[in-house]
């Protein structure tokens, strides 16, 4: 399912313009993108928790060179853990 599809649903069930639904999705989802950039976790109540966590520095090796080493800077990702709720219709 992509955003477009998403806005066409709900614009449906809802009677709401594409354009505001569309607006508010976009809002959303750059809310929610602005608070990862700052470090903070989201967390959507029976939908699930977005978390930044720091990925420690490692040492990586070229797989056409196992002998040549390659530093991999230390850097920050986006983890996603999945609610109760969600877990539960995924897995019905």
């Amino acid at each position: 399912m992509t955003k477009r599809d998403m806005v066409v649903q709900i614009a449906e069930e809802t009677g709401l313009i594409q354009q505001d639904v569309h607006a508010v999705i976009q809002k959303s989802l750059d809310l929610i993108v602005d608070s990862l950039a700052e470090g903070k976790n989201v967390e959507l109540r029976n939908f699930g928790v977005f978390q930044v966590r720091e990925r420690k520095q490692r040492i990586g090796r070229n797989p056409n060179k196992p002998e040549q080493v390659v530093p991999i800077p230390s850097c920050r990702i986006v983890k996603f853990k999945p609610g109760k709720i969600m877990k539960q219709r995924v897995s019905a």
